[in-house]
């Protein structure tokens, strides 16, 4: 556990907030901890996001380190960084935004052996995990929920984000993406089309061969713009759920915005993967991508 304490006026570095918070909600912010799953594209926007709310207290995970295939989303991703580790790269940026507050990192990535205390006294666990680690993000959330902490993910869907948020008592993230006795292809495809309902990003996937979900650890294709619009729909709702701010869109609702397209769609998928306009979803998915290019 580092924590960081330096010639530095949180009020003032944060002082640009007040309008849209009041002093008391930044207080709130300062105080609260945030436990971020993933520091790759939308983990690493959104923790910086998240800093510059003033958000006072980290626990961040990575196991990964920075390559050049994510120069074109990856915020910390540059040529001094190649081959550094993530979850330290993102560890000095967090505590340069913010050096009063503290930072335990996970850098060997989350475990059934650290999890319980990965949320340790959390407020909020944002998902940002790798698409393909499905057994890791079912244990995060399953967690989450026995704890009554509340999760949030939002995906670069495309050129445009989707975002899926868990609360406390409401609809779990099993009951939701029904996971259970299928195959990995099978979970992953259900684990998209449950984040992305409306799935509006296909209107101009123009290499369908570039999506693979048969194989762990294929690259998936990524933008910067979707990864930017992630973090600003995922931080506000974050900001939301941490200030008491009102209702927040949650399972079994969903929320899609898409830039490309200039649409913004809400969902709402009583059962989950379960609603037929899901199952229909997944079977429509498998067979476009089966068509690749052709």
């Amino acid at each position: 556990m580092r924590e960081y304490e330096v010639g530095f006026d949180y009020n003032e570095a944060f002082s640009r907030n007040i309008g849209w918070v009041t002093e008391e909600e930044q207080i709130k912010l300062k105080n609260a901890k945030v436990a971020i799953g993933g520091l790759g594209g939308v983990g690493g926007d959104h923790a910086i996001v998240l800093a510059r709310l003033g958000i006072g207290h980290f626990h961040i995970s990575d196991m990964d380190a920075y390559d050049y295939v994510n120069f074109n989303r990856q915020a910390g991703a540059n040529v001094n960084t190649v081959g550094k580790d993530k979850s330290l790269v993102m560890e000095e940026t967090l505590t340069s935004i913010n050096p009063s507050g503290s930072l335990k990192n996970f850098p060997s990535g989350i475990s059934e052996d650290n999890l319980d205390e990965f949320l340790d006294g959390v407020d909020l666990y944002v998902d940002s995990l790798d698409i393909f680690k499905v057994d890791i993000r079912r244990k995060v959330f399953q967690a989450c929920y026995d704890k009554g902490i509340p999760a949030i993910s939002a995906a670069p869907m495309g050129m445009g984000t989707a975002m899926m948020c868990f609360l406390p008592n409401k609809m779990s993230f099993e009951e939701y993406f029904c996971l259970d006795g299928v195959d990995f292809e099978e979970q992953i495809l259900r684990f998209v089309v449950g984040m992305s309902p409306s799935m509006l990003q296909r209107h101009y996937l123009v290499k369908k061969a570039s999506v693979n979900f048969t194989e762990k650890d294929s690259k998936v294709p990524s933008t910067c713009m979707g990864i930017s619009l992630a973090a600003g729909v995922l931080c506000t709702n974050a900001l939301k759920i941490l200030l008491g701010r009102g209702d927040v869109i949650h399972a079994p609702q969903g929320l899609h915005f898409d830039a490309y397209l200039n649409k913004l769609v809400k969902t709402n998928r009583p059962g989950g993967n379960k609603h037929w306009k899901q199952r229909f979803m997944c079977w429509y998915l498998k067979r476009l991508l089966a068509k690749g290019d052709d």
